[in-house]
């Protein structure tokens, strides 16, 4: 039995959780802190905090915050959110995060990503892949909260970021987002099959099943949701949750 890297991802917007569906439909989740503490006394291995609005408006997510989320946090997180400096992640790190999320500054400069690692060690770059499928249905990376095309396509823009340093993949699938119907599998397995560093699967999860089945048949390392550790039952009600360590023993 194999217990991967299971991690809650919490979205920020104006410092408040929100959550999405297609990065459209946002729905009010309730304060990070509360959250946080929450997720202490389940005892999550990790979590990951992304500002979804910090890109868009040209700035990088809350260093104040991150300092309060790292004085309360039991457990190592990841943060993304406008990251564009060394200054930036030196300053993030130095606040209590593990390692930093960079999604469209990788798309803008790939030699951000090889200055980062190079400077801070692979382990704490980590660099997040949106995709969705165009007109045609041919799939892209895709950049400011999946408004703008790369022309990439995610293989590519996967063993880009590898050459360049990245210490792992977050594979996002953008139609999956919020709908807790499963994971993008085939794209999972791609992206997992294209490189050699760790895979999490991102964006469909809502159920234990759908962690394994991307674990088993998507070859992800590691598994991240939204909705399936923010929601309960079938109205969705907010409840913070988490499954029992016992559950999350797959098999290899």
């Amino acid at each position: 039995m194999f217990r991967p890297r299971i991690i809650p991802v919490l979205l920020l917007q104006n410092n408040s959780l929100i959550k999405s569906k297609r990065f459209t439909d946002f729905r009010y989740i309730g304060d990070p802190i509360h959250t946080v503490k929450i997720f202490n006394d389940l005892q999550v291995n990790e979590l990951i905090f992304l500002d979804i609005n910090a890109t868009i408006e040209k700035r990088c997510i809350s260093i104040d915050l991150i300092k309060t989320i790292g004085e309360e946090a039991s457990m190592p997180f990841a943060v993304g959110g406008g990251i564009r400096t060394i200054e930036n992640i030196k300053k993030i790190i130095a606040n209590g995060a593990e390692k930093v999320i960079i999604g469209s500054y990788a798309a803008e400069k790939p030699d951000f990503i090889k200055e980062a690692s190079e400077r801070f060690g692979s382990s704490a770059i980590s660099v997040c892949l949106d995709v969705k499928k165009n007109f045609f249905g041919k799939e892209y990376a895709w950049t400011r909260n999946g408004k703008k095309s790369t022309g990439i396509t995610p293989e590519t823009f996967a063993k880009l970021m590898e050459e360049n340093g990245a210490g792992e993949i977050i594979i996002q699938s953008i139609e999956k987002d919020g709908l807790m119907t499963g994971y993008d599998i085939d794209l999972i397995k791609k992206i997992s099959s294209s490189v050699t560093i760790p895979v999490i699967a991102l964006g469909g999860a809502g159920n234990l099943s759908h962690l394994k089945e991307a674990y088993l048949n998507g070859l992800a390392s590691g598994l991240a949701a939204g909705s399936l550790f923010v929601f309960q039952g079938k109205k969705h009600g907010v409840l913070i949750n988490y499954p029992d360590k016992n559950e999350l023993k797959f098999d290899t």
